[in-house]
Order: C-alpha cells, then sequence, then structure tokens
C-alpha cells in the first residue's frame, strides 16, 4: 500500500519497571520516531500508580524533543494534585492529554470514588482552556461494564460535550466493528476523529487472556490459526504481521482518520506493519 497523503500515526508506550526496561525504552522510541509519529503516548497504571514515572519518561522524551501525550486519570488523587501536575506537563512543553477514567487497582474496590473521564475532560478545560488537545477512549466493541451499546456510545458523545477532541479505540481484529461503531456515532451526533487502536501480536497467550479481561474480542479463526503455530514463533511472527497489516489497509482505505500503535515497548513488530503499509520514508 502506498498513500499520496501523511498518514497521522501514534505510539504507545508504558512505563518500564526497572532501570534495563527504561534503557530499553529509549532505544525503542528513538527507533520509532524515525517513522515519523504525530506524537508518543506513555500510559498510566490503575489509579495513577505508574504516575511518577510516567511524568519521568515524559520529561525525558520532551527533552529528547518528541512530541508526548501522557495518559492521565483522576485516581485516588485530589483535584490541588492533579492541577499541578497538568501544570508541569504544560510547562515542560506538553499540548496533548490522554484523559481516561482509568481502573480500580486491586483490592480497593468500592474505597475510591470513581472519576469518570468526562468530568476529568471538563476539569482540564476549565483549569486550562484549549491549551491541550484531549484524546479519550473509545470501545468499538463496547466497555465491557456497558449496559448497553447505545448507552457506550453515548457516554463517549459525553466526552466530546466536556470538551474531548479526539478518541483512540481499543484494540480490534474485526475491522467491520469499527466501522459500524463509527457509523452509530455520526448518528449520535459524533463528529471527532475516531481513531483505530492496532495491537500486533506478538503471543498468542497472552493477548488471549489480556482479551478476554477487557472485552476484545479475538474472531474465533483467528485463535484457531494462532493456535496452530505452537511455539513457532517465526511462523506465527509472519502470520500476524501480514494479518494485522491488512487490518489496517482495510481501516485506511475506509476512511480512518490514522492508527495508533500499542507497542508493548517493542521495535520491530510496529515498525514491520507500517514497513508493509509502505509509509516509511
Amino acid at each position: 500500500m502506498t498513500s499520496e497523503k501523511k498518514v497521522n500515526l501514534s505510539f504507545e508506550f508504558f512505563p518500564p519497571k526497572t532501570d534495563v526496561g527504561q534503557e530499553k525504552l529509549k532505544t525503542v522510541r528513538a527507533e520509532l520516531n524515525k517513522l515519523n509519529p504525530d506524537f508518543f503516548s506513555v500510559t498510566y497504571g490503575a489509579s495513577g500508580s505508574t504516575r511518577d514515572n510516567t511524568k519521568g519518561i515524559i520529561k525525558a522524551m520532551r527533552n529528547e524533543g518528541l512530541s508526548v501525550a501522557p495518559h492521565l486519570s483522576f485516581g485516588g488523587d485530589h483535584e490541588e494534585t492533579l492541577y499541578e501536575m497538568v501544570d508541569e506537563y504544560k510547562n515542560c512543553g506538553v499540548n496533548r492529554i490522554v484523559a481516561l477514567r482509568g481502573d480500580m487497582p486491586s483490592g480497593m474496590g468500592a474505597a475510591m470514588q470513581m472519576v469518570y473521564a468526562n468530568e476529568l475532560v471538563a476539569f482540564i478545560r476549565e483549569k486550562f482552556g484549549d491549551h491541550f488537545h484531549l484524546c479519550v477512549a473509545a470501545y468499538p466493541e463496547i466497555h465491557p461494564e456497558a449496559n448497553s451499546y447505545l448507552q457506550d456510545i453515548r457516554y463517549l458523545k459525553g466526552k466530546f460535550d466536556a470538551g474531548a477532541n479526539s478518541a483512540i479505540t481499543q484494540y480490534f481484529y474485526n475491522p467491520d466493528a469499527y466501522f459500524y461503531f463509527v457509523e452509530q456515532c455520526t448518528k449520535e451526533g459524533i463528529d471527532a476523529p475516531i481513531i483505530p487502536g492496532i495491537m500486533p501480536i506478538t503471543n498468542y497467550q497472552n493477548l488471549a487472556r489480556f482479551s478476554d479481561a477487557c472485552g476484545a474480542e479475538i474472531p474465533r479463526w483467528i485463535r484457531k490459526r494462532l493456535e496452530d503455530f505452537g511455539s513457532n514463533q517465526e511462523s506465527l511472527q509472519s502470520f500476524t504481521t501480514d494479518l494485522v497489516t491488512e487490518l489496517c489497509e482495510t481501516l485506511l482505505e475506509n476512511g480512518a482518520p490514522g492508527l495508533h500503535f500499542y507497542t508493548m515497548n517493542q521495535i520491530e513488530p510496529t515498525r514491520n506493519i507500517i514497513t508493509n503499509l509502505g509509509l516509511t520514508d
């Protein structure tokens, strides 16, 4: 696939817990930056459990001249703490935030008050005006806690009504789920970009476990095909790279506004797909 206009790309990292992981991430982002992404994003653990680590990586990446978007949720923080963090991001040159409800840390149960993403968006807009491009999460196969398909779309609309600029979706492998979702969002009055999230497949067992937990469907035929490869990692990688490349081609050819890659802090899976798409210089 070749493209006449630049395709908007973004790459997501998680904060490493070790010094070795931190050093590896420096190499990963330097290599992936050669693919000319619009921005990188860095995740934020349950209830802000990686807050300081995320902030340190954001600052390091800004010092390297990279465009970066921290993930952010209220978690257990007070408004004053959150304001100080957002102000710190603003002062180091961050102009984009991924605003989320966030997950409860295990064991907390009802001990903490849940603050929803639309409230976080409204808070940032109230305190910082239009300084930040605010991106929120969307779920083409519907959030696992949603009561209904339509309710989940209306909840997404509430995030846009509060001031969000765009959305990034949970990953999926059925493009029809994305196209139908965007169509239904349009009917509900959402006209902002909804960027598909792309998960390269490197480990079937890990992907299956995570997908079952977060409500992302792996179509049965793909599960069965991946099971066939067993420990043959080379064949699995060849198949999954082609599979996800074709997914991305279908999305872009039918109007998706960009691609957001969940890199899992690895270079090759994402770079191979983007190379296949003909999006490298």
